[in-house]
């Protein structure tokens, strides 16, 4: 079994900055890439970043220049922190990985989801 726990969510000013967190623990056997999507009220879920396994980083063009995906393979953990705030970066922010389980078992690959995370920019 895998959980996801992300924590790092409020209440920002627009200008503001917060920092998202999301630890993945269970029987992991190896992490490929890690990331964070978005859903706004009404609205599909999106890609914000993501981190693959060999470093490689990619954002979406809205959030370029103001957010940062970092990641600690150490601690199986991948980071978003978020400066220049904005009303429409209002949304419930999701953890993603794209996981190996095992060895026990057998080697498996699951996509697993964090819960979610609410990020709300207002005055």
């Amino acid at each position: 079994q895998v959980q996801l726990v992300e924590s790092g969510g409020g209440l920002v000013q627009p200008g503001g900055s917060l920092r998202l967190s999301c630890a993945a623990s269970g029987s992991i056997f190896r992490i490929n890439t890690m990331g964070w999507y978005r859903q706004a009220p009404g609205k599909q879920r999106e890609l914000v970043a993501t981190f693959t396994s060999g470093g490689d980083t990619n954002y979406a063009d809205s959030v370029k220049g103001r957010f940062t995906i970092s990641r600690d393979n150490a601690k199986n953990t991948v980071y978003l922190q978020m400066n220049s705030l904005k009303p429409e970066d209002t949304a419930v922010y999701y953890c993603n990985a794209d996981l190996v389980l095992g060895p026990s078992g057998g080697l498996r690959r699951l996509d697993a989801w964090g819960q979610g995370t609410l990020v709300t920019v207002s005055s």
